[in-house]
This record gives structure tokens, sequence and C-alpha cells, in this order.
């Protein structure tokens, strides 16, 4: 059983696993343009801020490397973007068919936005709800898979914090911040969490559905809007087995419209942190 630290945790990989031919040669990649530099696996670490453990994982193939790993190591490796050009391979490895599209999309979005009505969006989630989250699918994930579906939505959340940042905007039923996935200590620190993140981030607006409201606009089900640094409009739809990108502007300009008059029926902002807050601390 192979053993890596990441984000200061240990975690294991069953030996059983088989890593794909893809991240076998990003982890070939990266292991000769290392040797060919002349430098050590500790060397790397220390220049790219990761853990030895976790670039020498990276390298054995055990784990996927992130985007921005990538990215810097290009440049620290003199891969002359030959490492740049397998974040879309990579990307591939993290997410599902029907939302690499969307992700991708995501990373330059000028403003993002969503209704949801069971749990927390996934750019605001903490590790320790993804992984309750995760685990408690059905049929059950294996500890590899789990481990891929957090380090990957992990990774998507540095897009609240890129400069600029995008505008967001999200509603979220009462319910899910009452509903103990994880159990309390887990939903407590989830719910400051959002609080911190609307704090702290200034383009960040978190607005409540009060159970209490009989009907509304979102009946349907969640969704996720996004709009383009060029104005396009895009739509993502998830479901019980597989999601779906929606670009049709009709459709999309749909969404977006009920989108608005959910944001109208919701709790202001404030309002809302102030129920956030309360609920918090009854936990």
């Amino acid at each position: 059983m192979a053993v890596v630290v990441m984000n200061g945790k240990v975690t294991s990989e069953k030996a059983g696993a088989v890593p794909s031919p893809a991240r076998r040669h990003v982890g070939d990649l990266l292991r000769n343009f290392r040797e060919r530099s002349g430098m050590t696996r500790k060397d790397v670490a220390g220049r790219l801020l990761v853990s030895e453990s976790l670039a020498g994982a990276y390298e054995r193939a055990e784990r996927i490397p992130t985007s921005n790993f990538l990215d810097d190591a290009d440049g620290v490796l003199d891969a002359r973007g030959a490492l740049k050009s397998c974040i879309p391979l990579m990307e591939e490895e993290k997410y599902p068919p029907t939302f690499v599209g969307w992700v991708r999309l995501e990373k330059t979005a000028a403003s993002i936005s969503a209704y949801e009505s069971m749990v927390f969006p996934g750019l605001l989630q903490t590790e320790d709800y993804m992984r309750a989250l995760y685990e408690e699918r059905v049929p059950q994930l294996t500890e590899d898979r789990i481990e891929k579906d957090v380090m990957g939505r992990l990774e998507r959340q540095a897009l609240l914090s890129r400069t600029p940042p995008p505008m967001a905007g999200y509603v979220v039923e009462e319910s899910v911040l009452r509903r103990l996935i994880g159990g309390r200590e887990v939903l407590r620190k989830q719910l400051l969490h959002v609080l911190e993140c609307t704090r702290t981030m200034h383009h960040l607006k978190v607005q409540v559905m009060p159970t209490e409201t009989r009907e509304h606009a979102g009946m349907q089900g969640a969704m996720q809007l996004l709009s383009t640094q060029e104005g396009r409009n895009f739509a993502y739809e998830a479901g019980q087995i597989s999601g779906r990108l929606i670009s049709k502007p009709q459709e999309v300009n749909q969404l977006i419209d009920r989108f608005g008059t959910l944001r109208a029926q919701a709790l202001t902002p404030r309002a809302s942190a102030e129920l956030i807050e309360t609920i918090a601390g009854q936990l």
C-alpha cells in the first residue's frame, strides 16, 4: 500500500489500483524532466511548494497532478510546454466526461452562479464535508476514487480566489443548512466556512431560500450557470447518473430568468448570513 501526504494529511492508496496510461505518461515526463535538470525530488518539492512525498506520488502515477502543479513544474523543469500540454489529459482523469467541459469553462468565467437544493455548492464545501458526501455514495466508491474526486473538487475551488475573480452568486435551500452531513461538527465547520467566504470574498453572494416559502422558481431542481469573458452563457444540469452541459441560448436564457427570480424570492445576503450564523451556533 502506497502512503502519500496531501494537505498535511496521510492518506493511502490500495496496492491493487492501476494508474491509467495517461497518468503514467505524465509521471514519466515529470521524472525525466527532473532527472534531466539534475534536481532531486526534494529540490523540486521545495521549488513547487509541495511535500517530497507528494512530488514522488505524482512521478509514480499514484496521484493525479493538479493543473497548477503542472503549470509551475513546466517552468521549473524547463519542459518548454510539454507538461502544460498534459493539463487537459489530467482534467479528463479527474472529472467525468460530461463535466470536463464545464470545469474548463469555469476557469476563466466572468460570473458563476447556482441554485442548490440538497447540498452546499461544491466550490464552497470544506474537505470534510466533501468526503462525507462521497463516502455515502451508492454504489459505494473506492478509497482511490474518493481521493480523486475530493482533490478534483478542491482544485476547482481555486477559481474563486484567482485574479480577477469571477462574480459568484448562490441560492441555497435552508434545509441544506440543517442537514447533518458528516455529523454536527462537520456541518458546523461547513457553515462557518461559508460565512468566512462571504466576509472575505466581496465578489461572492450567498442567499438562503427559507423553508417556509411555499413555492418558488427553483422547484424543478438544482442548476448551475456561468458567463464567459466574451459574454457567452452556459448552464450545467446534474443528474442521478450523469450531467448535461447546456449551450443552446434559448434553454440557457430560461434558466437565467429562473435564477433571477430565485434570487428575488430568497433572503438577502445579510439576512442569509445571520441565519447561517444562528444555525451554526445551535450545533
